[in-house]
């Protein structure tokens, strides 16, 4: 017995494991959402990070989240993703929550969920590390 409390407290070696965090491709997204993150490209969202939600959670496939310089922007953004939408695929948000104070806009498209920030109350809700879980989408850098 006391030799093997002697062994353990001996200091281990240790070893780092990585572990390949698994990714979803954009072609892999159902048009409407693709559609989602062009428009927001397109009114030049900043920092725009889609998190692939299906295997950690039941009320909706993804959320993509993205800042914008000024409260302006963020009713843009909205703005944009809403109305073509509507326009190319038919499309209506179930919700849409914060526009008219333009600090965190959310719109609920039942399978996806965007939420456009300003950039204070983006780092201050930080939904990437309350959603670190989630497995990322690959968005890529010319869209």
């Amino acid at each position: 017995m006391e030799e093997l409390q002697e062994k353990s407290l001996h200091p281990r070696e240790s070893v780092k494991i990585e572990i390949p965090q698994a990714r979803t491709a954009f072609d892999e997204l159902d048009e409407n959402l693709q559609l989602a993150i062009k428009c927001a490209a397109d009114k030049k969202a900043e920092k725009m990070v889609a998190l692939d939600l299906r295997p950690i959670a039941s009320f909706t496939e993804f959320f993509v989240i993205c800042s914008a310089a000024n409260q302006r922007q963020v009713q843009a953004i909205a703005d944009e993703i809403s109305e073509q939408l509507k326009k190319q695929l038919k499309q209506k948000a179930v919700r849409i929550e914060g526009y008219s104070a333009a600090e965190w806009v959310l719109l609920d498209y039942g399978d996806f969920v965007f939420h456009i920030f300003d950039r204070d109350a983006r780092d201050f809700y930080d939904l990437e590390r309350l959603w670190r879980d989630a497995v990322t989408v690959d968005i890529p850098e010319n869209i």
